[in-house]
């Protein structure tokens, strides 16, 4: 008697799916410290990165809120840095 090719494909993929033999070996599942050691570096990395982006957005935002209060072009660097110099050495000075 044929089986119907349903059953016979869903027979093959479970055979094809157990693994019998499992891994072998003395060294399967250590992991060396080294890999660690990248791990850790990289998440180190990544939040440095972080911090420096959320720093720079802060200023920027600051830095465009100044420049859209007195009326100046936020994308003229120069000018933006200057008039905040000074801004700050008047409000020191108060």
């Amino acid at each position: 008697m044929i089986e119907s090719f349903d059953a016979l494909a869903a027979r093959t993929t479970v055979f094809l799916a157990q693994n019998p033999t499992g891994p072998r070996g003395a060294d399967f599942g250590k992991a060396s410290p080294i890999g660690l050691l990248i791990i850790v570096v990289l998440l180190i990395v990544i939040l440095a990165l972080g911090w420096d982006l959320s720093r720079r957005a802060k200023r920027m935002a600051a830095r465009r809120k100044f420049a859209e209060a007195h009326g100046m072009d936020p994308f003229d660097s120069e000018a933006v840095d200057k008039a905040m110099a000074a801004a700050e050495q008047r409000r020191e000075a108060e």
